[in-house]
């Protein structure tokens, strides 16, 4: 009994010691504030490392580094070290004994330091999370996020092991309440998620943002990605976030504007008082970009919206940092170069000689989309481009993906002065079973265009280009019939576009988006009215369902997208069955909801209004208040050209249909001086069609002193043409009213528009307008009058004059065929004779 007890007696002490020890050598590392400390206990104390001081040692490593400046931190030199190595080893024989949440820790760890991805360490530590995850051990939320994250990092996106996690997560979405756990989960498991996951989880963000009033904008940033991986532009969401962007604008550097801007673009979202924001902190950085990698980013997101003396020192900046550039930093500049279309020659010269040495380390879409910018960019570098068509070439032989194949067919048709080889139109030919919508159209824009050019030189080339687009032809009819789901036609119509897709898939795609009608839902709405206002169609049963779905979920339908929704009816002219309720609903909702829209957003949706006939005194007296406009003119120095010109454009149109239509708000015209300049540096020139009619007006009425070629009216309508006739239909001679006649080589513009327009006329006497209208007038397969046409004949009347539109369809008609047909027809019209 004696000498059992001292026995155990024994035991006690040495696990006491032992204890002791091992809590002491855990302080130690935990108190180690170099690499190299912890390097070296590790190897003091190899046979007395347990599971416990492996995974802390691996943590601290990591936490030391954390807490050093990205650029000096040394993770190689931790990799490299043996006794990285000694624990790696350590870490992988005892595994199994290591606690759930150290298992997480310590894969967390080791890949913050960089090792790679399918290292044995972390391909086993994966392993035996999954094992246990398997056999329902619960991870905290937290320990599950930062699993879940390491799965991510991994590129793991589809294996099971994130389906499972995603499942847990589906379990316990009720019970999360960080916003923090959430972000990270969401991107993690965001490649395996069904729509309602999708949508519960957009649900779940959007609560817990509403909740919180300080979120750390990394979060924000956190659920932008998510909607970039799940392909979604949901406004709630983005306006959300970017309330948290402006809220933190003081904390955020070069880098997080620079992803904050990429994500935005790739999601179809801005926001000019983001921009204006970031404008101003980005113009405080300039001197502080030494490092390509910063400038590359200062550029991307400053180039665009600066003034032209920021924008140039930017630009001799990048001459001079070109030779340091990385692969990717020179795609960037030269995708930003496109993006505010500049053409700097020697920025250009100094890009195209840099690209040399960085081509061959270029991916199939990487090179795709350098060969676009140089083309857009007007490049003039052939040994640049030979060497591009070459390493294309090569890529297309070796290509078993349709969607690469389409794109670098779709690139080698751009490529200047490119011959075609019949490989080419045998690698098409194999692929087009397999092809989307978008990729067939790609190819057979290529092919139209080398068929053109008579770029197809060997034997029989005619033959198999035509053999080729027959099968485009037939394989877009078979991929349109074999639809059944609206959603995925309408993503597959999404990025289609062009000659081909109008001539050929048109009218087979309208009458499939009509077989599949009732599958319209206020999920889809948006993208069908998006497509129908890119393809200029009106087609009623379609348009009635919209506007029959959209009043059935008003309130579930964000404002922005009520706006697209209204802008096509306003577009084609379409008045639904119940008008007056779809309009009113819309706009009530709009009315209820300004605070979602920027300045530039209102004025846009006034216009949209405007054209359809509505003027909402609210909507009218916010625009027109000098106030906004004047935030209006700040925000609109950050937009890009074209979107500025547009807003600019849509705010004289409003102006002027709100001075003829709506005369009791007493807003006045202020837009003279901007018209006249818009007219003084435009193009306008009497084209052939415009002469020809000229003449035999003068031939009908009797003299060229009795009719005007291209004229300005009051509010700056351009007509084509403008007479008088008295009370008698007898033509007034302009000469005789002291009236200028117009230049016959373009527009005469007079100072005095406005008061020229309302000269009184003789009692009884009547101002005609001649109007001839082209196709764009029209909606596709349609002879129904579009809104801008409608509105301006609207206009013009309101202005004295009688409006006589000549539509294209009867003037090119058969009927028409000769000079007597067209005169007499004109003659019919001017006089009012049926």
């Amino acid at each position: 009994m004696f000498c059992l007890r001292q026995v155990c007696l024994f035991t006690l002490r040495h696990y006491q010691a032992r204890t002791l020890s091992s809590d002491l050598l855990l302080s130690q590392i935990n108190s180690c504030t170099h690499e190299d400390e912890v390097f070296s206990l590790v190897g003091r104390n190899k046979a007395r490392l347990s599971e416990k001081h492996v995974g802390i040692a691996l943590n601290v490593l990591w936490q030391l580094q954390k807490k050093k400046p990205l650029l000096l931190r040394t993770s190689d030199y931790i990799r490299n070290h043996s006794q990285f190595l000694t624990l790696c080893i350590l870490a992988e024989n005892k595994v199994e004994h290591m606690e759930d949440e150290a298992i997480v820790d310590t894969l967390y760890s080791i890949l913050r330091l960089n090792v790679e991805d399918h290292d044995s360490l972390a391909e086993v530590l994966v392993t035996e999370a999954w094992k246990r995850l398997e056999r329902q051990v619960l991870l905290s939320l937290p320990a599950l996020s930062k699993f879940a994250l390491c799965l991510y990092k991994q590129r793991r996106h589809f294996s099971p092991v994130i389906g499972k996690v995603a499942h847990i997560v589906d379990m316990k979405l009720n019970s999360i309440q960080d916003i923090r756990i959430l972000s990270v989960l969401m991107i993690s498991i965001s490649d395996v998620i069904s729509q309602s996951f999708r949508d519960r989880l957009l649900h779940k963000a959007g609560q817990l943002l509403e909740e919180k009033d300080e979120v750390h904008f990394n979060y924000a940033k956190r659920i932008l990605q998510f909607l970039q991986n799940v392909k979604l532009r949901y406004h709630p969401l983005l306006e959300k976030c970017n309330k948290i962007f402006l809220k933190n604008a003081c904390r955020l550097d070069i880098h997080s504007i620079s992803l904050i801007f990429g994500l935005y673009e790739q999601l179809g979202f801005d926001n000019a008082e983001f921009r204006l924001v970031a404008k101003q902190l980005l113009s405080e950085t300039i001197d502080d970009c030494y490092d390509p990698e910063t400038f590359a980013k200062l550029f991307f997101t400053l180039a665009p919206m600066a003034g032209s003396r920021v924008r140039e020192r930017l630009l001799v900046t990048a001459v001079r940092m070109a030779e340091e550039f990385s692969s990717h930093q020179v795609l960037v500049i030269l995708k930003t170069m496109q993006k505010m279309k500049c053409r700097n020659s020697h920025l250009l010269k100094k890009m195209a000689s840099v690209l040399h040495k960085h081509l061959d380390s270029y991916h199939v879409l990487q090179l795709v989309k350098l060969a676009q910018y140089l083309v857009v960019l007007r490049c003039h570098n052939l040994e640049l481009f030979a060497k591009l068509k070459m390493l294309l070439f090569g890529f297309l032989k070796s290509s078993v993906i349709p969607a690469d194949t389409a794109a670098i067919i779709r690139v080698l048709a751009m490529l200047p002065s490119f011959q075609v080889e019949e490989i080419i139109i045998n690698k098409a030919a194999a692929v087009l079973p397999q092809c989307r919508l978008h990729h067939l159209n790609c190819i057979a824009t290529a092919v139209v265009k080398w068929n053109h050019y008579d770029q197809l030189h060997w034997q029989n080339s005619s033959e198999l280009c035509v053999k080729l687009l027959q099968k485009l032809n037939d394989c877009g009819f078979q991929r349109l019939q074999k639809a059944n789901n609206l959603n995925l036609l309408l993503e597959e119509l999404t990025h289609v576009n062009g000659e081909w897709f109008a001539e050929v898939l048109s009218e087979e795609t309208m009458a499939m988006c009509q077989c599949l009608i009732d599958q319209i839902t206020r999920a889809n709405v948006l993208q069908l009215s998006s497509f129908l206002i890119k393809t200029n169609h009106r087609c009623p049963s379609l348009l009635d369902r919209i506007a029959s779905v959209t009043v059935e979920n008003i309130d579930k339908i964000h404002p922005f997208e009520i706006y697209f929704i209204l802008f096509l009816f306003s577009a084609v002219n379409y008045d639904p069955p119940a008008n007056e309720e779809f309009f009113e609903s819309c706009i009530q909702h709009l009315i209820s909801n300004l605070s979602c829209f920027e300045t530039h957003h209102l004025v846009l949706l006034g216009h949209v209004l405007a054209v359809a006939g509505y003027f909402p005194p609210v909507l009218i007296t916010r625009i027109f208040n000098v106030s906004f406009l004047s935030k209006l003119d700040a925000q609109l120095e950050v937009l890009p050209d074209t979107l500025k010109q547009r807003v600019r454009s849509r705010l004289m149109k409003l102006n002027r249909a709100v001075c003829l239509e709506c005369p009791e708000f007493h807003i006045p015209w202020f837009h003279e001086h901007y018209c006249q300049r818009v007219f003084r540096n435009s193009s306008s020139r009497i084209n052939p069609l415009r002469q020809h009619v000229h003449r035999m007006l003068i031939e009908i009425l009797g003299g060229s002193h009795y009719a005007r070629i291209s004229v300005l009216t009051p509010y700056y309508y351009e007509i084509d043409f403008e007479c008088i006739l008295d009370e008698n239909k007898k033509p007034l001679s302009y000469m005789a009213q002291n009236i200028p006649l117009d230049d016959v080589e373009g527009i005469h513009l007079r100072l005095d528009i406005k008061d020229e327009g309302r000269k009184a006329l003789p009692p009884g006497a009547q101002r005609i307008a001649l109007e001839f209208l082209d196709s764009k007038a029209f909606s596709k397969d349609s002879r129904h009058l579009k809104g801008e046409p409608a509105l301006k004949k609207r206009h013009l009347e309101m202005l004295g004059y009688r409006v006589v539109q000549i539509p294209h369809f009867e003037w090119n008609s058969m009927v028409l065929s000769t000079k007597g047909e067209q005169q007499e027809y004109l003659r019919k019209h001017l006089y009012g004779v049926q």
